[in-house]
């Protein structure tokens, strides 16, 4: 699902092609500060990505990519807030925080929907605009 230059494009960390050992290689990089989760749909297909990363003391920035086949259906509408919702139970103190192209219109309205509002700032990716979750 990873190996897709469509997804490589627009997941900085992600490198082109994406083979087995860097699947392997990102999964080993968990630590303390980064979290990566599978999600897969009935059919035991994976069919997206999410992540969430401590930014500093007190922000958590969510992320997420869902495979080409399975865009479109909804996995980000369920995913992203879910993910939220588990952070806000295990970090109360944190601000979720996400980073997105202002041309990826599809994430912008999930991250929009999940009450990340764009604070006008660029973030610390080329090209990305800086969302946030007002406490």
């Amino acid at each position: 699902m990873t190996d897709d230059p469509a997804i490589t494009e627009m997941v900085d960390f992600l490198p082109n092609p994406f083979g087995l050992d860097d699947a392997m290689a990102l999964i080993r990089s968990q630590g303390a500060r980064d979290r990566f989760f599978g999600i897969w749909n009935s059919d035991c297909a994976l069919v997206a990505v999410a992540g969430a990363h401590l930014q500093g003391s007190a922000r958590i920035e969510i992320g997420y990519w869902v495979g080409r086949a399975f865009q479109g259906r909804g996995y980000a509408s369920e995913i992203a807030p879910g993910l939220i919702r588990e952070l806000d139970a295990r970090y109360p103190q944190c601000q979720v925080m996400a980073e997105c192209r202002p041309e990826n219109a599809a994430s912008w309205a999930v991250l929009r929907k999940c009450g990340l509002m764009p604070t006008g700032a660029n973030g610390h990716r080329v090209g990305r605009q800086v969302l946030v979750r007002p406490k």
